[in-house]
């Protein structure tokens, strides 16, 4: 792909510190390469009107992001994780051609940070050579956002992305490859996929694709300008859903689920039985184990 072939926007900034490192997957920084993701799926908050993106379904690229990150990493005093894929898939389509989250992998291990990673996309299997060689230094966890093992239903409301069965295929590789790798449950979508089966299929399925975790939300949140989207594609997709969202959440913005003690029951007993790991302090102590714990410290 030629340069100015694709959308881009001006970044100044690309690498930024986090406030609370141990709340959510011990991340020390954020990155985000794109803004915008083609993947469709139909409950994505980031589609939100306060992220103030009206193309969110055009993957844009920061200009100069590689020069950016390179400067940036190397002022910091300290090394870290830095996590990508909150804002905007760092295994967008264009990644396939451009290589910039795979560039950016190369930067993080050049000057010894770890990364966490999150994905619905099963390119991200193609860097598990660079994830290794940054395993061997620092903390790498890769997580693949998996919110059913039915690919029919996937289709439904994950449009564009890898199924679910090729996101396990692709965790099966990083998984022989060592990498510290698993499943995120996030959202739990109220009448949709909140129910007994999904929870122990998706947990088996992480366990035989060699996964060591599994964190969950037993619900989903719904702001202005994604909860209206959410609600017009559920009428496309499960007709008569949207009713019984709006009956018993209104415009409220937590939406948990009211199976979410038993499902939580069901999942907690699924995970120690197959010896998953679920709490977030222990999914962060278990990625992070055996490495320099002054080299974790806050920049």
């Amino acid at each position: 792909m030629k340069k100015n072939e694709y959308p881009t926007i001006p970044a100044k900034t690309i690498v930024r510190s986090t406030q609370s490192p141990d709340q959510w997957f011990g991340v020390n920084c954020n990155m985000n390469i794109y803004r915008g993701c083609p993947h469709g799926c139909i409950y994505c908050d980031s589609r939100s009107d306060c992220f103030r993106n009206p193309e969110f379904d055009t993957v844009m690229v920061k200009e100069n992001a590689l020069e950016i990150i390179r400067n940036e990493l190397r002022r910091k005093v300290k090394t870290g994780v830095i996590g990508t894929g909150a804002m905007s898939d760092p295994y967008n389509p264009l990644e396939a051609e451009l290589k910039l989250t795979r560039n950016s992998l190369e930067l993080m291990n050049a000057f010894g940070f770890g990364v966490s990673l999150v994905t619905k996309s099963d390119l991200i299997a193609r860097d598990g050579d660079i994830l290794a060689d940054i395993q061997s230094h620092s903390p790498v966890i890769a997580k693949f956002s998996v919110i059913t093992a039915d690919d029919e239903l996937c289709k439904k409301i994950e449009p564009n992305v890898a199924l679910s069965s090729e996101r396990f295929e692709a965790m099966s590789k990083l998984a022989a490859q060592g990498i510290f790798t698993g499943t995120m449950i996030v959202p739990l979508l109220p009448y949709v996929s909140d129910t007994d089966k999904n929870i122990r299929d998706i947990c088996q399925m992480t366990k035989e694709a060699g996964g060591k975790f599994i964190y969950t939300y037993m619900g989903m949140t719904l702001r202005q300008g994604s909860r209206e989207y959410y609600y017009s594609k559920l009428d496309d997709v499960l007709p008569g859903v949207k009713e019984k969202y709006m009956k018993r959440f209104g415009i409220r913005y937590n939406h948990t689920s009211p199976r979410s003690r038993k499902l939580w029951d069901v999942f907690t007993k699924e995970c120690e039985r197959l010896g998953l790991v679920y709490d977030m302090r222990a999914i962060i102590h278990s990625y992070k184990s055996g490495y320099d714990s002054g080299q974790l410290t806050l920049f």
